[in-house]
């Protein structure tokens, strides 16, 4: 079965063809980030607007790539939601109007299974059920995947996810944007103990995550260096190390996600364990994630970092397994939708 995927939810115009969910013929990825690095973050508007120029020729090079045309393709997928709503309007749109216009299904995708998904393309021998952290930028679920398409959430964000909380501290301390890649550049060799950051408990012995409370007192060491730094005439990173500061923030994000996905393998006696999402390509995450699982002698899965972020393989991936389990394709009254909880796709342990 030969799918063809659209993701567009936020600064990634990408577009896909993919066979039996697992072989990739071609992938397509147009990033904005060097644009939006000009205004420290994503400006929907103007994303949107990229989206729009770049949709058609990302699917024409990814014809070509593969070799095929449009009539090749058996279904389409696309993502619709969540993500900023004028960016998915755009995927949105254009996937159903080649649907119509091929007379194919249209399967609409949840972004966040989606990036699940990215681990069965990477890893040919991975089959459920599994453990999967999904961390990005607005989203940390830990998901137990007791089928290909059947999720159970166990955990998930009550405030700021990690990949928001890399950003906001990255964007404060003068790295720019994206944060998670530059606070991963910026820790590198550097003392993760230098500093103890708070690492977030909830009551109840509860496995979902909490960043805003570590974020503040980010924000607290940074004020406090600035103000010492003013008295003194100096740069503030000429007193106090910033790749000690980044490192040590790093660790505080990384403990917590790695602690919480491990205690949840324990209580769903799981042994394999995958992560997903941009916040998976983060090295750091990766190398203690090693380390823990070799200890408990399970098996860890991570994708490339070129399937961590947003990308329209795992999207055509998913599609397939969604056809494969007789769901039904979308009517081509689907909407995008920019709030979608991952409830939508899974349920609640």
């Amino acid at each position: 079965m030969i799918v063809l995927g659209i993701e567009s939810s936020c600064d990634e115009t990408a577009v896909s063809i993919v066979e039996d969910g697992r072989k990739v013929l071609s992938s397509i990825i147009a990033s904005q980030a060097d644009l939006h690095s000009l205004y420290g973050g994503v400006v929907p508007e103007i994303a949107s607007r990229e989206h729009a120029k770049t949709i058609t020729p990302a699917l024409k090079a990814c014809l070509n790539q593969a070799g095929m045309s449009l009539s090749d393709i058996d279904a389409f997928g696309v993502t619709y939601g969540p993500g900023l709503i004028g960016a998915l309007i755009v995927g949105v749109s254009y996937a159903k109007a080649l649907a119509y216009a091929q007379k194919k299904p249209l399967y609409a995708v949840h972004h966040i299974a989606g990036h699940v998904s990215a681990n069965l393309i990477q890893h040919k021998d991975l089959e459920p059920p599994f453990l999967c952290l999904v961390a990005s930028g607005g989203h940390s679920h830990i998901v137990l995947v007791e089928d290909y398409t059947s999720y159970k959430i166990i955990a998930g964000t009550r405030d700021d996810a990690a990949g928001e909380a890399f950003d906001k501290i990255a964007r404060r301390i003068g790295l720019g944007y994206p944060g998670g890649p530059k606070i991963d550049k910026e820790a590198r060799g550097a003392n993760k103990e230098a500093i103890v950051f708070p690492r977030s408990k909830l009551s109840g012995n509860s496995l979902d995550f909490s960043f805003s409370g570590l974020k503040t007192s980010a924000l607290n060491f940074i004020n406090q260096l600035e103000q010492e730094a003013r008295k003194r005439g100096q740069d503030p990173w000429a007193i106090y190390s910033r790749k000690d500061f980044a490192a040590s923030y790093q660790e505080a994000i990384v403990s917590v996600l790695v602690d919480h996905t491990m205690e949840a393998a324990r209580q769903y006696k799981i042994d394999k364990i995958a992560i997903a999402g941009g916040v998976a390509a983060n090295s750091s995450l990766k190398e203690t994630f090693i380390w823990a699982t070799a200890k408990e002698n399970k098996t860890f899965y991570h994708p490339d970092p070129v399937l961590c972020t947003d990308n329209a393989m795992m999207i055509a991936s998913l599609t397939y397994f969604m056809a494969q389990a007789g769901m039904e394709p979308s009517n081509l009254n689907l909407d995008a939708k920019a709030s979608l909880n991952l409830n939508a796709f899974a349920k609640i342990a």
